[in-house]
């Protein structure tokens, strides 16, 4: 399927205010950037940063069929569960920052 082929809906109006790369988001996937597993393996320290790549390892991706990805956490050490456990919204909005649309539809932690 090329990339004119997707519809994307620029009409619908969100309910609260936007970003810009939420604006643009739509336009980069349109384009075709930025919406793979690898890219988000690939750059995982540079989107969560050090302070959540030092107590974590991603160590499972999946992408949905509404191209969303379910990801699974890995903390380094038991103790580290629970800290983890706090910053998953922080993890989740750095993530669709990147992506520019609402990426991440599942964080799992496995210890």
């Amino acid at each position: 399927m090329s990339n004119q082929d997707k519809k994307i809906n620029f009409d619908i109006r969100k309910s609260r205010p936007q970003t810009l790369a939420s604006v643009f988001g739509g336009f980069i996937e349109m384009l075709g950037g930025r919406t793979t597993d690898a890219d988000l393996a690939k750059n995982w320290l540079r989107i969560v940063g050090d302070d959540v790549a030092k107590i974590s390892k991603l160590v499972g991706i999946k992408q949905t069929r509404t191209k969303q990805f379910n990801i699974v956490l890995r903390p380094v050490s038991s103790a580290f569960a629970l800290e983890l456990s706090y910053k998953l919204d922080e993890i989740k909005n750095k993530i669709d920052k990147y992506y520019g649309y609402d990426a991440i539809g599942k964080i799992t932690i496995r210890k």
